[in-house]
């Protein structure tokens, strides 16, 4: 799996939800390609299915109907679906999430909070590559701080670094901009750019028209 391109396709993924006698199609009959090295931003409002969607897509969530395949491997709907042992090792080998909150635990430390995917995965190597992540986000001079005591765009930083740490193949990224200030913004977007840049796939959802049109390719939903 490890050796297969980050290409995330999608044949007509739906996503229904019910309540009582009404159905809601949170996700409906998405078609999509993803290549490696490409930046994929889905606009729309609130309540469009865009989180439910790069959920889908980052086997967070499983869809009511469709086909998702990642490389060359199927993850939903041939045959019966994967076990939730083999989506773990997906969602850790390929994947990266960043979230609009920030998720970070508050008595940890910055390099703690980034060191948390090794801590879940019992991987080895983690000071130096914590210490590279921490550098490449300018974080290095945060390290010893708790979260409380950093700016919110610092915070995203954190969760970026703590998303990238274990090198995954694609980033997905759910409303990264959502909670910052525009300076703030830009700067996070700038960062996601610059990672694009350097080879890594990025998945992003966003509400904001201008956001979405910093990603290579534009998809509205």
């Amino acid at each position: 799996m490890a050796s297969a391109l980050p290409h995330v396709t999608a044949e007509n993924l739906m996503k229904i939800y019910r309540r009582g006698a009404e159905e809601i199609r949170a996700v409906n009959d998405v078609s999509l390609s993803i290549g490696e090295g490409e930046f994929v931003a889905f606009t729309g409002p609130s309540g469009s299915g865009k989180t439910t969607l790069i959920n889908i897509l980052g086997c967070l969530d499983n869809p009511t109907s469709g086909r998702l395949s990642i490389g060359e491997r199927s993850i939903f709907g041939d045959g019966a679906p994967l076990g939730e042992g083999m989506l773990t090792d997906i969602r850790r080998d390929i994947f990266g999430y960043v979230f609009q909150k920030f998720y970070l635990i508050p008595t940890l430390t910055v390099r703690e909070n980034v060191m948390l995917p090794f801590v879940f995965f019992k991987k080895m190597g983690a000071e130096a590559e914590v210490e590279n992540i921490l550098r490449l986000l300018g974080l290095d001079k945060r390290r010893n701080h708790l979260p409380g005591q950093i700016s919110g765009g610092e915070m995203q930083r954190v969760a970026i670094a703590r998303a990238l740490v274990n090198k995954p193949r694609v980033l997905l990224a759910d409303e990264p901009t959502g909670n910052l200030d525009s300076a703030t913004s830009e700067e996070i977007l700038n960062l996601l750019e610059s990672l694009n840049r350097s080879g890594k796939t990025i998945i992003m959802v966003t509400h904001e028209p201008d956001v979405g049109a910093r990603a290579r390719h534009p998809n509205p939903q």
